[in-house]
């Protein structure tokens, strides 16, 4: 799995980089104007949305219909062809500023996106029980909805500690190389436990950036909903993946 920048789901920021626009001074920025930044948070919340609704129905499909299931169990090159995928298009999003902001192709590349992703996320949960699964997405639906409460509730500034998080993640990533050579169950869950609490805060720290204020440091330009709603997907999907590896690894 991947953010828009460089980490793996089971990494640092499974996909993520810094923004790549944001006003230094919210008071003077576009979101200034109320009305533009509600319609940007609509924007950015029915995109995730819907982009999360395709995903549980995919997971769906793999779980419960038994010739795709045995299929993808037996067919390995399925999943790395999408994961090779995924990366494409997320540093595609990521890097082209053109791509993510004219319309339609916008639309077209993030749904493109989101049809891989949920299509690979279904290929690793067949390695699952459905039982496990199930728990996960409720785990991480729990605890998406606490977290972005908090975020939008709280008067302390996540995004001043971008920097912070992106050395905690580069650490995770050399952790989850102990994990590789290691080989053991306690020291995955450790992973699994550390990675959980990343992610999180990248999804606050995302959800500052989306929301802007006087107390944020950041925020990114009404143009960026759709690396918004991109930022905020790979968050919800890297906590769902740890999550579902926890949980695995605990029954």
């Amino acid at each position: 799995m991947v953010h828009p920048g460089g980490h793996t789901a089971l990494d640092g920021r499974q996909y993520g980089e810094a923004p790549p626009e944001h006003a230094l001074d919210s008071d003077i920025g576009v979101f200034s104007d109320p009305a533009i930044r509600r319609g940007f948070i609509r924007k950015v919340y029915l995109t995730l949305m819907i982009q999360l609704l395709v995903t549980v129905g995919l997971i769906c499909a793999f779980l419960y219909w038994d010739t795709l299931r045995n299929w993808t169990i037996g067919n390995y090159w399925f999943s790395y062809s999408l994961m090779v995928a995924v990366l494409v298009l997320i540093l595609a999003l990521s890097c082209c500023g053109n791509l993510r902001r004219r319309v339609p192709i916008n639309f077209i590349a993030l749904g493109l996106f989101t049809i891989v992703e949920g299509l690979m996320l279904g290929s690793v949960t067949v390695y699952f029980n459905a039982d496990a699964v199930l728990w996960a997405v409720g785990a991480t639906a729990l605890v998406s909805f606490a977290l972005s409460l908090f975020a939008m509730q709280s008067k302390w500034d996540f995004t001043a500690a971008s920097g912070s998080l992106w050395v905690f993640g580069w650490t995770l990533f050399s952790f989850a190389m102990l994990c590789a050579i290691l080989r053991s169950q306690y020291v995955y869950i450790t992973y699994a436990c550390l990675g959980t609490l990343l992610f999180s805060l990248y999804l606050v720290f995302d959800t500052q950036l989306i929301l802007g204020g006087k107390h944020r440091n950041f925020e990114l330009s009404p143009e960026e909903y759709v690396f918004a709603a991109l930022s905020l997907y790979l968050d919800v999907v890297s906590l769902f993946l740890l999550l579902l590896q926890l949980i695995g690894l605990c029954r």
